[in-house]
């Protein structure tokens, strides 16, 4: 492979400085939230990696009305250990972006996270469809290292919700169902990806797709979630 001029300076630049790397592919490091925290009862928190500064008071979760409020520091994954789902089920929720894009200089996501186990140790495992507010979608997961379903890009699809604008508000219902020997993800009541269980409890996915399930977050992201409910078929 060939190295540019920029690339063999962002190559130095990641040896001599830690987290670089991370910093440098999404371009915008993470903020810090002033006032972080968890103050949502029976709920918790866990930022993804190991990095200095990337604690769970550095993000926020609060309640606001009848919402949760979300606001991002590092990628993080919510969740409250009472909620969990087994066998065929559907979890679903409703996020609001009031301002696309406030807290970064491009879109970032959030979403559905389910199937989680070990999730307060480095052995955790969960899946998780979330969308972007200019209608692109990922389908990641920790098994317990990160791996994609559809990308490293994701990918666009129609039924995902586009901002009018940078400041404008966008809406997005995302939904995951796991039924007989399929996953689905839902987005605005059209279905963006769909999976053979089979495909997804293996060696380095998931252990199980029964688990608790709960909330993710890219960093820099702010939003509002409601209607976070598990239904039986």
């Amino acid at each position: 492979m060939r190295l540019t001029r920029v690339s063999t300076f962002a190559l130095a630049l990641a040896l001599l400085i830690p987290g670089f790397i991370s910093c440098y592919g999404q371009g915008d490091a993470d903020r810090p939230v002033p006032g972080g925290g968890i103050t949502v009862p029976g709920w918790v928190g866990k930022v993804d990696g190991e990095q200095p500064g990337q604690k769970v008071n550095t993000a926020k979760l609060a309640p606001e009305g009848q919402a949760l409020h979300v606001t991002t520091g590092p990628a993080i994954t919510y969740w409250n250990p009472a909620n969990k789902a087994t066998g065929d089920y559907t979890v679903k929720a409703t996020f609001t972006e009031p301002k696309f894009m406030n807290l970064n200089d491009h879109p970032h996501p959030y979403g559905i996270a389910i199937a989680g186990n070990d999730m307060d140790s480095p052995q955790q495992t969960y899946l998780y469809c979330a969308a972007y507010g200019d209608g692109k979608f990922i389908v990641r997961g920790f098994g317990p290292r990160p791996f994609q379903m559809n990308g490293r890009e994701g990918a666009a699809n129609a039924a995902v919700h586009k901002a009018a604008g940078v400041g404008q508000p966008v809406t997005q219902q995302i939904a995951i169902s796991v039924k007989g020997g399929r996953v689905e993800c839902a987005i605005n009541g059209t279905v963006v990806a769909g999976y053979d269980k089979a495909d997804l409890v293996s060696a380095g996915k998931l252990k199980s797709t029964d688990g608790v399930y709960g909330i993710r977050f890219a960093h820099n992201t702010d939003a509002l979630v409601t209607g976070l409910a598990v239904t039986k078929p």
